[in-house]
């Protein structure tokens, strides 16, 4: 998938997390992420990130990543929302679980 745009998903609210995607010509994926769990879930969060980035075939992107507390689940949907966005495509795989 090729990201177009820069594009964001979630909000600052508590429990959830504002991920900003936004295309990079080179230097693979780069992930700013800025957490008041960073100590303790940090690596998993930049973990979940990742993951749900390569998922969709991106090499390249800069993500800004705001926690407040998300749940992996609400990591990965704001995570595929920011991308769907920044690639401006309405082809949604939806999965369960």
């Amino acid at each position: 998938m090729e990201l177009k745009n820069t594009a964001v998903a979630g909000t600052m609210e508590s429990s959830d997390i504002m991920v900003t995607v936004e295309p990079a010509d080179d230097g693979g994926i780069q992930i700013d992420l800025t957490s008041n769990v960073y100590g303790q879930f940090g690596n998993h969060i930049l973990g979940v990130i990742r993951e749900t980035i390569e998922k969709y075939g991106i090499e390249n992107a800069r993500v800004t990543a705001v926690d407040k507390g998300a749940f992996d689940c609400t990591i990965k949907a704001r995570t595929a929302a920011a991308i769907m966005r920044s690639a401006e495509s309405t082809d949604y795989k939806w999965e369960v679980g």
